[in-house]
């Protein structure tokens, strides 16, 4: 078995110098996936000297197969459906806007518990650093790509802690640029590869993205 990683901060600060190309651009944004992506991001965005965000995303999953994903909503009011899965599956308009409903309840108490009153940062035009902590199937990945296309970034770049070898070379067609620490043959599960894996809460995710603010404003006022 390859070497573990510590925990998510030793995450973000390994994949962080892996993109120090990145670091000081006026275009450059890290967003994090909640909840566990987000304190990898954290430790990327302080290194890159880039502001942090959120992007959410929840997964539409087929009403009597919740696992199977129909489609996903994402920060920014994007729905991206998997017209596949809803011709096999025969799923109607109206059941698709029920699942589409409840699922947008979930995001948008996500947005503000995150968030509060602060918009999302706006990435049209961005490069932009989409970080989770690790990958499993990549289907909430794949959505959250999908979904980010659809706001006009110029460049997207994913950064991952580790994930399957087989999802990782499926990833580098879709995104512009993959950076993964640990990408083993065999897999399991996400947790296997890190010594401390405690779930992350939305107070913690809440306190990162104050923390980056504070420390992006503080970096912009000593420059000027």
């Amino acid at each position: 078995m390859e070497k573990r990683l510590k925990d998510r901060a030793e995450a973000g600060r390994l994949l962080a110098e892996k993109l120090t190309a990145y670091a000081n651009r006026e275009d450059v944004i890290v967003l994090g996936l909640p909840r566990g992506g987000v304190p990898v991001a954290f430790e990327i965005a302080k290194r890159l000297n880039a502001p942090l965000d959120v992007f959410i995303v929840r997964k539409l999953g087929v009403p009597w197969q919740e696992e199977l994903a129909m489609g996903a909503i994402a920060t920014g009011g994007v729905c991206v459906l998997n017209d596949e899965v809803v011709k096999a599956y025969r799923i109607s308009d109206d059941e698709i806007a029920s699942v589409e409903v409840k699922e947008k309840k979930e995001l948008e108490r996500r947005e503000s518990a995150y968030r509060a009153d602060r918009p999302a940062l706006d990435v049209r035009g961005r490069t932009v650093v989409l970080v989770d902590n690790g990958i499993a199937t990549g289907t909430t990945m794949r959505a959250a790509l999908a979904a980010l296309r659809k706001l006009q970034p110029a460049r997207i770049v994913v950064a991952v802690a580790v994930a399957p070898q087989s999802t990782y070379e499926e990833l580098k067609a879709e995104a512009d640029e993959v950076i993964c620490l640990l990408a083993p043959e065999t897999f399991y599960a996400i947790s296997m590869w890190y010594e401390r894996f405690a779930q992350t809460t939305d107070e913690e995710v809440r306190d990162l993205l104050a923390r980056a603010l504070q420390q992006k404003t503080a970096s912009a006022s000593t420059r000027t």
